[in-house]
């Protein structure tokens, strides 16, 4: 399971409930959002993530550590609303050994 960086929720239902009102507060959608996400230096991992975005409009950059530890992958994606955005979020959070910024 994937950890989500500075979650102070008891429980992923309420973090996903409290990231849909700051989205709906913070953002306009539809429009490009961007997620970042830190893995260990794994292409296998990069494909996982990328599977998915496979229905999606999105570019991708991605750097690794200085030491080559670990790659941020950063992808910015059209999104319609703060449910998909979570649904995204959701569906990488199945990946082993992701932190999602």
């Amino acid at each position: 399971m994937a950890n989500i960086i500075e979650s102070n929720h008891a429980n992923p239902d309420d973090f996903y409930k409290s990231l849909k009102e700051k989205l709906e507060q913070q953002h306009n959608f539809p429009e490009e959002y961007l997620f970042k996400f830190i893995i260990t230096s794994d292409s296998e991992k990069i494909t996982e993530i990328l599977k998915v975005f496979d229905n999606f409009k999105y570019t991708l950059s991605n750097r690794e550590s200085s030491k080559g530890k670990y790659t941020s992958v950063s992808i910015n994606c059209f999104v319609l609303d703060a449910d998909q955005v979570i649904s995204i979020y959701k569906k990488v959070a199945e990946i082993e050994n992701v932190m999602m910024l």
